[in-house]
């Protein structure tokens, strides 16, 4: 009875001289920015600010800060939109932020980064890191989303079907399955090991790069809404462009093509077309340039 007197007694106490729950924050230069803005305790170098100051925070920018370590971050319980590209940040843990629907942590040193509770994600960018795993299964209305110039050897999209502009180039991934994503119309997956490409149920797919891979053929007779093709430094021997009436540039050089069909009345938008190192080419068609 004399230890829960004291307890009640401490934390009544605690309330009466105004001391409120702190939450750690170790990076001087992270304490330093929610000081500086509103959201720290009022003093400085002291490793943590007030929760309540951050708790309902919602907007959260603090790219370009110098920042290595973003521990305290789990306090902001309503973050939504989070963004602290720019950085030297090298882990993330965003597990107690399940409301955030936009991350930007771009252009940091990160290794490691769990989203696995972010369920809510709509936007996601996480392009010049260094990660190798990223699971984003559970991210069912994602729509954005950028994961180039990292180590990934694997990517998941299985689940994420309203996935509408993904840019995942200059990683080591062999295969990639967009079979699950109809509503993608912006795709970049250049510079990688991919064997193959299925684009057939891309039929809004409006840009594609897929250049620099070994991509031995390329079907692209689904995707009548096509723009922009760089397909080349592949192994492809030949492309049809003959339902591709809106194309308007095209880029197939240094592959082994013997036949590229381009129809004088069917792609007349085409302004530009680059083919050159395709040894054994043999138009079936008139060239138009």
């Amino acid at each position: 009875m004399k230890k829960l007197f004291l307890s009640i007694f401490t934390i009544i106490t605690f309330v009466q001289l105004g001391i409120s729950q702190k939450t750690y924050v170790p990076d001087d230069n992270f304490e330093a920015y929610l000081e500086a803005n509103g959201m720290g305790d009022g003093i400085a170098n002291n490793d943590s600010v007030t929760t309540a100051n951050i708790s309902g925070i919602t907007y959260l920018n603090i790219s370009n800060q110098n920042i290595a370590d973003v521990t305290g971050i789990e306090d902001f319980t309503g973050l939504l939109d989070f963004r602290c590209q720019g950085n030297q940040i090298t882990s993330i843990d965003l597990s107690q932020n399940p409301q955030i629907f936009r991350l930007f942590c771009n252009d940091n040193d990160i290794v490691s980064i769990n989203v696995s509770q972010n369920f809510l994600m709509k936007s996601l960018d996480v392009h010049n890191n260094e990660i190798q795993n990223l699971d984003v299964t559970i991210m069912d209305s994602l729509e954005t989303f950028a994961c180039d110039g990292n180590q990934l050897s694997n990517l998941d999209l299985s689940q994420n079907t309203l996935l509408n502009w993904l840019n995942c180039h200059s990683n080591q991934l062999t295969s990639l399955d967009v079979s699950q994503n109809p509503l993608i119309t912006y795709l970049r997956c250049h510079q990688n090991q991919i064997t193959s490409l299925d684009i057939s149920m891309l039929d809004s797919l409006d840009w594609l790069l897929c250049h620099i891979n070994s991509i031995a053929a390329l079907d692209v007779s689904q995707n009548s809404m096509l723009r922009s093709l760089n397909c080349g430094s592949n192994q492809l021997t030949q492309l049809d462009f003959s339902n591709n009436s809106a194309l308007e540039s095209v880029r197939c050089n240094n592959n082994d093509l013997t036949s590229l069909d381009l129809r004088n009345g069917n792609n007349t938008f085409i302004t530009e077309l680059k083919a050159q190192q395709n040894d054994s080419l043999f138009w079936s068609a008139f060239p138009m340039f």
